[in-house]
Protein backbone atom coordinates (compact mmCIF):
# COMPACT_ATOMS: atom_id res chain seq x y z
CA UNK A 1 0.00 0.00 0.00
CA UNK A 2 1.44 3.35 -1.02
CA UNK A 3 0.16 6.42 0.79
CA UNK A 4 0.58 10.04 -0.27
CA UNK A 5 -0.23 12.73 2.26
CA UNK A 6 -0.87 16.34 1.33
CA UNK A 7 -2.50 19.51 2.56
CA UNK A 8 -0.06 20.67 5.18
CA UNK A 9 1.08 24.25 5.44
CA UNK A 10 1.11 27.29 7.63
CA UNK A 11 -1.95 28.33 9.61
CA UNK A 12 -2.62 30.80 12.36
CA UNK A 13 -3.85 29.72 15.75
CA UNK A 14 -7.60 29.25 15.56
CA UNK A 15 -7.42 28.49 11.85
CA UNK A 16 -8.13 25.36 9.88
CA UNK A 17 -6.40 22.98 7.51
CA UNK A 18 -7.51 19.80 5.80
CA UNK A 19 -5.07 17.00 5.19
CA UNK A 20 -5.61 14.33 2.57
CA UNK A 21 -4.04 10.93 2.15
CA UNK A 22 -4.43 9.15 -1.16
CA UNK A 23 -3.83 5.40 -1.34
CA UNK A 24 -2.71 3.31 -4.26
CA UNK A 25 -4.33 0.13 -3.00
CA UNK A 26 -7.49 -0.88 -4.88
CA UNK A 27 -8.73 -2.60 -1.73
CA UNK A 28 -8.43 0.64 0.24
CA UNK A 29 -11.88 0.07 1.68
CA UNK A 30 -10.64 -2.98 3.56
CA UNK A 31 -8.10 -0.98 5.57
CA UNK A 32 -8.50 0.92 8.79
CA UNK A 33 -6.66 4.21 8.36
CA UNK A 34 -4.88 6.33 10.92
CA UNK A 35 -3.21 9.70 11.30
CA UNK A 36 -0.19 10.23 13.52
CA UNK A 37 2.01 13.24 14.09
CA UNK A 38 5.53 13.94 15.23
CA UNK A 39 6.68 17.26 16.59
CA UNK A 40 10.37 18.20 16.64
CA UNK A 41 12.16 16.35 19.42
CA UNK A 42 9.10 14.34 20.35
CA UNK A 43 7.88 10.82 19.74
CA UNK A 44 5.31 10.04 17.11
CA UNK A 45 1.83 10.18 18.57
CA UNK A 46 -1.60 9.00 17.58
CA UNK A 47 -4.05 11.59 16.29
CA UNK A 48 -7.06 9.80 14.82
CA UNK A 49 -8.20 6.59 13.14
CA UNK A 50 -11.20 5.51 11.14
CA UNK A 51 -12.68 2.10 10.51
CA UNK A 52 -13.07 0.53 7.12
CA UNK A 53 -16.61 1.71 6.49
CA UNK A 54 -16.08 5.05 8.20
CA UNK A 55 -18.62 4.34 10.90
CA UNK A 56 -16.02 3.99 13.67
CA UNK A 57 -13.65 6.79 14.57
CA UNK A 58 -11.06 7.22 17.31
CA UNK A 59 -9.35 10.39 18.48
CA UNK A 60 -6.56 11.40 20.79
CA UNK A 61 -7.86 13.44 23.70
CA UNK A 62 -5.72 16.37 22.58
CA UNK A 63 -7.63 16.76 19.30
CA UNK A 64 -11.09 15.52 20.22
CA UNK A 65 -13.72 18.08 19.28
CA UNK A 66 -11.33 19.96 16.99
CA UNK A 67 -10.24 17.38 14.40
CA UNK A 68 -12.44 15.16 12.26
CA UNK A 69 -11.28 12.12 10.35
CA UNK A 70 -13.27 10.90 7.36
CA UNK A 71 -12.77 8.78 4.29
CA UNK A 72 -14.02 8.37 0.74
CA UNK A 73 -13.48 4.75 -0.28
CA UNK A 74 -14.42 5.43 -3.89
CA UNK A 75 -11.59 7.98 -4.08
CA UNK A 76 -9.27 5.85 -1.91
CA UNK A 77 -8.63 8.86 0.26
CA UNK A 78 -8.73 9.60 3.97
CA UNK A 79 -9.02 13.15 5.31
CA UNK A 80 -8.19 14.96 8.50
CA UNK A 81 -10.10 18.20 8.98
CA UNK A 82 -8.29 20.26 11.59
CA UNK A 83 -10.12 23.20 13.15
CA UNK A 84 -9.27 25.53 16.04
CA UNK A 85 -5.61 24.85 15.46
CA UNK A 86 -3.15 25.50 18.27
CA UNK A 87 0.61 26.07 18.13
CA UNK A 88 1.06 22.70 19.84
CA UNK A 89 -0.50 21.04 16.78
CA UNK A 90 2.67 21.92 14.86
CA UNK A 91 4.15 18.64 13.61
CA UNK A 92 4.71 16.43 10.62
CA UNK A 93 1.49 14.50 10.06
CA UNK A 94 1.56 10.95 8.72
CA UNK A 95 -1.20 8.75 7.42
CA UNK A 96 -0.85 5.03 7.96
CA UNK A 97 -2.51 1.69 7.39
CA UNK A 98 -2.14 -1.54 9.38
CA UNK A 99 -0.50 -4.48 7.65
CA UNK A 100 -3.29 -6.85 8.57
CA UNK A 101 -5.83 -4.35 7.26
CA UNK A 102 -7.67 -3.45 10.43
CA UNK A 103 -7.36 -2.49 14.03
CA UNK A 104 -9.95 -1.60 16.61
CA UNK A 105 -10.22 0.40 19.76
CA UNK A 106 -7.00 1.03 21.63
CA UNK A 107 -5.04 -0.99 19.08
CA UNK A 108 -5.59 1.74 16.52
CA UNK A 109 -3.65 4.17 18.71
CA UNK A 110 -0.44 2.15 18.61
CA UNK A 111 2.02 3.08 15.87
CA UNK A 112 3.45 -0.45 15.81
CA UNK A 113 0.09 -1.73 14.56
CA UNK A 114 0.67 0.14 11.29
CA UNK A 115 2.94 -1.15 8.56
CA UNK A 116 2.32 1.30 5.74
CA UNK A 117 3.16 4.98 6.14
CA UNK A 118 2.90 8.02 3.97
CA UNK A 119 5.77 10.45 3.61
CA UNK A 120 4.36 13.03 6.00
CA UNK A 121 3.12 16.56 5.52
CA UNK A 122 4.24 19.47 7.68
CA UNK A 123 1.69 21.52 9.60
CA UNK A 124 2.91 24.72 11.24
CA UNK A 125 0.60 26.73 13.46
CA UNK A 126 1.69 30.22 14.43
CA UNK A 127 0.49 31.99 17.55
Amino acid sequence: VQLQASGGGLAQAGGSLRLSCAASERTFGSYTMGWFRQAPGKAREFVAAIGRSGSSTYYADSVKGRFTISRDNAKKTVYLQMNSLKPEDTAVYYCAAPGRGYCSGYGCQIADEYDYWGQGTLVTVSS
